[in-house]
């Protein structure tokens, strides 16, 4: 996964951004709320294993994330869902 080089990844802003437009088109396909949701808990797994926080913002979301447990994970997804879709 090349995210972690990309521009997209180093700038916090840029990060919300994107993953506001994902959610946005998404949702332009019929994808409701909740599994936008599931997914962005699925992409946090994949994130927290795969690549390093290219910011302080990622560091701290990495960091609860590793501490969580499943029902808290959902929490996180469903706020960064709720964070970036009020971009």
């Amino acid at each position: 996964m090349e995210l972690a080089g990309s521009s997209v990844n180093k700038d916090w802003d840029n990060w919300k951004r994107f993953l506001s437009e994902a959610m946005e088109f998404a949702g332009e396909l019929g994808v409701s709320r909740e599994k936008i949701s599931l997914l962005a808990g699925q992409a946090g797994e994949i994130l927290a294993d795969s690549v390093q926080p290219a910011n302080a913002e990622q560091r701290v979301l990495k960091e609860l994330w590793s501490v969580s447990d499943q029902q808290e994970k959902k929490v996180i997804a469903n706020l960064m869902t709720k964070l970036c879709s009020k971009i």
